[in-house]
C-alpha cells in the first residue's frame, strides 16, 4: 500500500455569507516536495491556508496531512505541519533564543532537548550568534528565518508558508526562498508556498494555480505550461487566468 501524499486537499469550498472564496478546490502536495500555490491577492490562498491550520472549520471538503484528517484527527494532523503565518509573529521583545524556547514549551519539548534544539535551529538560519538579541532587532528576512527555524523546531515533515517574502527586498527574497528550497533538499521536507509572484516559480516545482476561488491548473510546471500551451509560467499564469475572467 503506498503513503499518502504529505498533504490531500479534496473538494473544499468555503464561504463568508454570500460571496465563495473557494469552490471545489482540490490538489495534493508529495512528500518531499516544494509545491507553489500561486495566485493573485484576493483569489483564496489564505483561506485556504486557514482551512488547513484549522483556523476556520472546512464544512465541505477534506483535507488530510499524512492520512490524517484535519477534523477527525486534528492532533495527528497538526503535530505532523509547521506553519509561517504572513504576518509576523515573533515576539519583538524576547530574544530569539527565548522565541523558540516558549514554541517549543507549547509542542511539550523541554530542558535540554529544547535548548539543544533552538541552538540547532538558530544555527541552521544563520542566526546563531543572534540568540540573545531581541527579534526587534532584525530585518525583515532575519525575522523571516527565525519564523521558520520555529516553525520547524518539532520536526513536522511538513511546512507551510504563507506570502512569506512579501514585504522584502529583492535579496531578502531569493535568500528565504533559496533557504527554504535548501531545507527541502536536506530534511526532505513537503512544503506548500504560496506567493503571488510568479519569479517565484522554479521550473521543477510543483505548481497550483488558484483563481478566484478555483483550482486552473495542478501538476508539474511543465503541466501548467502543456495546460495553457505556454512558453513561461507567466505566460499561462497570464492565459488561464485571462480565460476565466471572460467566463466570469
Amino acid at each position: 500500500m503506498s503513503e499518502p501524499p504529505a498533504l490531500t486537499i479534496a473538494h473544499v469550498s468555503h464561504s463568508y455569507g454570500a460571496r465563495k472564496a473557494l469552490e471545489d478546490v482540490s490538489f495534493g502536495v508529495e512528500r518531499g516536495a516544494f509545491a507553489v500555490l500561486l495566485g493573485l491577492n484576493g483569489a483564496g490562498k489564505s483561506t485556504l491556508f486557514s482551512l488547513i491550520t484549522r483556523l476556520y472549520a472546512a464544512r465541505e471538503g477534506t483535507i488530510e496531512i499524512f492520512g490524517h484528517n484535519v477534523a477527525r484527527e486534528p492532533g495527528e494532523a497538526l503535530r505532523r505541519l509547521g506553519v509561517v503565518f504572513q504576518a509576523r509573529t515573533l515576539d519583538l521583545e524576547l530574544s530569539l533564543r527565548q522565541n523558540l524556547l516558549y514554541h517549543a514549551a507549547l509542542h511539550g519539548i523541554g530542558g535540554f532537548e529544547a535548548a539543544r534544539k533552538t541552538k540547532e535551529a538558530l544555527a541552521r538560519a544563520g542566526l546563531g550568534d543572534r540568540a540573545n538579541d531581541k527579534a526587534r532587532d532584525l530585518s525583515g528576512g532575519q525575522m523571516r528565518r527565525v519564523e521558520i527555524a520555529r516553525a520547524l523546531l518539532h520536526e513536522p515533515p511538513l511546512l507551510l508558508l504563507d506570502e512569506p517574502t512579501v514585504g522584502l527586498d529583492v535579496k531578502a527574497r531569493a535568500d528565504i526562498l533559496a533557504h527554504v528550497r535548501e531545507l527541502v533538499r536536506a530534511k526532505g521536507l513537503g512544503v506548500l508556498w504560496t506567493t503571488h509572484l510568479i519569479d517565484e516559480v522554479a521550473d521543477d516545482d510543483a505548481v497550483v494555480i488558484l483563481h478566484k476561488g478555483k483550482v486552473l491548473g495542478a501538476g508539474s510546471a511543465a503541466d501548467i505550461l502543456a495546460l495553457a500551451q505556454a512558453g513561461t509560467v507567466a505566460e499561462a499564469f497570464r492565459s488561464l487566468t485571462a480565460e476565466l475572467d471572460i467566463a466570469s
